[in-house]
């Protein structure tokens, strides 16, 4: 599969090749700092990157996970007011790495060593507009979906 991510538009589209029709497009939200591929930026990196790994397969939706390890919480209202600055990485993680080198690859421009994700966030997190703090955010349905159709090195073209 081969996932673009249009940070103009707040969306994800997915089809089989790039120059193939779309088989679907999500609603999404990337860093509320803008696009950038610096180290502790909190910026979303641009350019062509893979899926590096598929994390929490098994996990109920809402799940909780910090440093890709699910914590067994299961986020809800109450949890979310408790800890109200909490970045919330819920449910799956597609943890991209960079496929360029020197523009999203090693160096202090490397997507992987900066953890950036794309996941699932609370169902109150407003998509659509640039909000996360680097990351790609989804609804939790639309990255349990997304989660079924791809495997760990398809592309992911972040423009």
């Amino acid at each position: 599969m081969y996932l673009n991510v249009n940070t103009a538009s707040q969306s994800l589209s997915i089809s089989e090749h790039p120059n193939e029709a779309v088989l679907k497009v999500y609603e999404i939200s990337t860093s509320r700092f803008g696009l950038g591929e610096e180290n502790n930026s909190f910026k979303t990196p641009r350019g062509i990157h893979y899926i590096r790994a598929k994390i929490g397969s098994n996990e109920p939706v809402n799940s909780v996970f910090i440093a890709r390890r699910p914590t067994g919480e299961i986020y809800n209202a109450t949890l979310g007011t408790v800890n109200p600055e909490r970045d919330w990485i819920l449910t799956r993680i597609l943890w991209l790495s960079g496929k360029q080198i020197g523009i999203n690859r090693l160096g202090s421009v490397d997507t992987m060593r900066r953890f950036i994700y794309i996941h699932g966030c609370p169902e109150d997190t407003q998509l659509g507009i640039p909000s996360s703090i680097g990351c790609i955010r989804m609804s939790n349905a639309a990255i349990v979906e997304l989660f079924e159709m791809v495997t760990a090195g398809d592309i992911v073209n972040i423009f």
